[in-house]
Parts: C-alpha cells; structure tokens; sequence
C-alpha cells in the first residue's frame, strides 16, 4: 500500500510587534495525506448509507466551514466537492469535519482515479516518494 500527499497548506504571515516595534515574519505548513493501509471495503448497502449521511451533512457542513475560512469555494457558480481524506468506501467517517477539505472539481476526479490505485497498491503508490513532497523544493 502507499501514501498520497492530498494538499500542502502554507501558511505566511508579516507584521510588526508593539513593543519592542520590530519587523516579524512566520510561517508554517500542514500537509495533508492519507495512506490506503489495509483498510476493507463496505458492503455496497453501508456505502450508500455513509454517502447518505454525508449528503445530508453536506450544506451544514459548507456553512459551518465558510463562517472559519471564508467563502465555500466554487468554480463557475458551481460548489467545490467535499474530498473526504480517508474514504467513504473505505471507512472513512462521512461527518467529521477533520477528514474533509475542498477539492477543485477536476482535482478531486484525479483523487477518484488515484485512490483504487493506491488501495490497489498500484504503481506510482507502492514506491517511496520524495522526503519533502512541496512544490516548492
């Protein structure tokens, strides 16, 4: 099995301290991934179940995270998906905001592709990847 890197967030900040009034600078990162360990399928009837409850959490959800992060991101008046990290078919758990985050619709199509492949343990999944898998590095 394999790991994917789903998202690099970096965060950066500039500023001033009141006293004593110097320049500041920090920054952080947070990458985001999941593993497809040995995790096993739902039967067909208790995905569905799970993809219910999550259609239902769905607009609360997109709510509760706007009010945090700013507007829902959409693409041509049309909301982004929810990309559950761990899966739905796999057991990830449909309502915990910790294992969701906005995915650009066509990104989120190549993660529906990637993940049979890591779970698959599948080329590129099943070899060890870079130490620091940024972007910018």
């Amino acid at each position: 099995m394999g790991c994917m890197w789903l998202a690099d967030i970096k965060l950066e900040w500039e500023g001033r301290l009141v006293a004593p009034p110097l320049p500041v600078k920090a920054g952080s990162r947070y990458g985001i991934f999941h593993c497809c360990c040995d995790h096993p399928k739902l039967t067909p009837d208790k995905n569905e179940e799970e993809r219910r409850l999550w259609e239902n959490f769905r607009t609360s959800f997109r709510k509760d995270w706007s009010k945090k992060f700013g507007d829902w991101p959409e693409e041509e008046g049309v909301a982004w998906p929810g990309h559950h990290i761990r899966d739905l078919l796999h057991g990830g758990d449909p309502v915990d905001p910790n294992n969701i985050i906005p995915v650009k619709p066509g990104v989120h199509t190549v993660f529906n592709k990637a993940y049979p492949a890591c779970y698959g343990g599948q080329p590129p999944w099943n070899t060890v990847g870079p130490n620091l898998p940024y972007s910018d590095h």
